[in-house]
């Protein structure tokens, strides 16, 4: 969905592109830590946001001006698969004889 139909919120997933500021020449994806509360244009928002790496993990920290207009909310990328350590099955020991 775009445009301010929608206000942004933590935890949103936004893909930032020219529409959003001519800043973002390569688009982006952040993640919302929350809407700054900064006066600004009408229109214009101020949020501090993670930049999201391919694999979605946060690789910086960022206060970004973005036009409402212009932002694209994004499904949140998909979380790093965890890995589980494993215990050792207990087993009895063998009886010989």
């Amino acid at each position: 969905m775009t445009g301010p139909l929608r206000k942004v919120k933590t935890g949103d997933v936004l893909r930032l592109t020219r529409t959003a500021s001519v800043q973002f020449m390569r688009p982006i994806l952040v993640r919302v830590i929350r809407p700054l509360d900064w006066p600004t244009y009408d229109g214009w928002l101020w949020i501090d946001a993670y930049e999201l790496g391919a694999r979605g993990d946060a690789v910086a920290r960022r206060s970004l001006f973005v036009m409402t207009a212009g932002l694209v909310w994004q499904d949140p990328p998909p979380q790093p698969a965890r890995t589980t350590a494993r215990r050792p099955v207990a087993r009895k020991p063998l009886r010989v004889g």
